[in-house]
Formats: C-alpha cells, structure tokens, sequence
C-alpha cells in the first residue's frame, strides 16, 4: 500500500511540473523567466552589440551580421530567430531604455531599410503590372488582381 501512495504522490509531482518544463523548453515564456532571473534578454543583448558597433564606427552590415549571430545563439526559443523580429527586438530595446543605449536611435532606421525597400519595389510592380494589363477599350478586366491585399 506504501508503494501505491508514493507512486501517486511520484505522478502527481511530475504531472504539476511538466507543462510548465514544456513551456519553459518551448519557449513560451523566456523573456519573462530571463528578466525575472535578472539577466538581460537577446534583444538588449542585441541592442547592445548593434548599438556598441555602430557608434564604434562599423558600418549597418557588419554590426547587424553581429548582432544578429549573437541573438539567433542566444535566444531560448525552440525556434530560430527572424531577421525581422530581430530587428523589431533591437528596436524595442532601445525605445524601453534610451538611457542604456544613447544616441542608438539614429541607427534604427537602417535596421528596416531592406524591407522597405522591398516593399516599394513590389509595390511598384504591381502597380506597373496593373497598368500594362488594363483593357485599352474602358472594359473592366476579367484577369484575377495578384494586388488584392496590398494597402
């Protein structure tokens, strides 16, 4: 009978812990276990490398490319870290804290400069798209819009 009661006592205490060991290896929470520990999160550490390099004299390639390795490396997600939300990391380090990185603000912008290049050149090429299949006689055209869910 004493065995049957620590067995259950056993798998109650492991059934308490495991969704919260899952979460914690999934990566639900890091941010939130990292700051609570008191060490920094990859997007401050990110911060720090991107802005240290930048106000050194580096050029945005190079700091990035640093910044970068160190968060994907970093990070406690399960899953790898997007150039993008590396970046839209960086920024929020650096908007939440001025104080620990000054004069990194004027650097943020060339953290977006590829996307919105991108995203003016796709733009422009529907709309040159859109203006070389339109009918020449004022009809409504009955080909399928690729633009629809462009704003």
């Amino acid at each position: 009978m004493a065995r049957i009661a620590s067995f259950r006592s056993l798998a109650k205490l492991l059934a308490s812990g495991l969704p919260l060991g899952l979460a914690g290896l999934l990566g639900v929470f890091p941010a939130a276990a990292q700051t609570a520990a008191g060490t920094s999160t990859p997007g401050d550490k990110g911060a720090q490398v991107y802005c240290y390099m930048r106000s050194a004299g580096n050029s945005h390639e190079v700091s990035w490319n640093a910044a970068y390795a160190l968060m994907k490396r970093q990070s406690a997600s399960l899953f790898k870290t997007s150039p993008e939300h590396a970046a839209v990391m960086i920024t929020e380090a650096v908007v939440q804290n001025p104080g620990t990185f000054p004069d990194c603000g004027k650097y943020l912008g060339s953290l977006f400069e590829k996307s919105a290049a991108a995203n003016s050149t796709s733009s422009s090429a529907t709309a040159a798209e859109a203006s070389s299949t339109a009918p020449a006689s004022g009809q409504p055209s009955t080909a399928p819009r690729s633009d629809r869910y462009a704003y």
